[in-house]
């Protein structure tokens, strides 16, 4: 669960709905520090069928689909492209990963 601005978020439910669009595989939402929000923002990593598609302008255009689609608060302030999500040998989804690696102190 993610804290920001005193809402509960929780990424599963923005993760869920990134990974039906067409052109994402694979998609991590999580919270990274932030003293502006509160406690954490939003955050989203995704890996695209074809990283071809890993733009700014396609981050703003997955943005805008996901904001379409779910409250402004529960989507990331900002999404990054990953050439592959970190995940254990299980299949499970490793953020503590991506928290370090996008965190501002990081």
């Amino acid at each position: 669960m993610i804290i920001s601005g005193g809402v509960n978020i929780y990424p599963q439910e923005a993760e869920d709905l990134l990974i039906t669009h067409p052109k994402v595989l694979d998609a991590a939402v999580f919270g990274i520090p932030d003293d502006e929000m509160g406690g954490q923002s939003v955050k989203g990593a995704v890996q695209t069928v074809d990283p071809a598609d890993n733009t700014g302008e396609f981050a703003a255009e997955l943005l805008g689909w996901l904001r379409d689609r779910l409250a402004h608060c529960k989507c990331p302030r900002s999404i990054s492209f990953e050439p592959q999500l970190p995940r254990t040998d299980a299949g499970k989804l490793y953020k503590q990963t991506l928290v370090v690696k996008f965190s501002p102190t990081a």
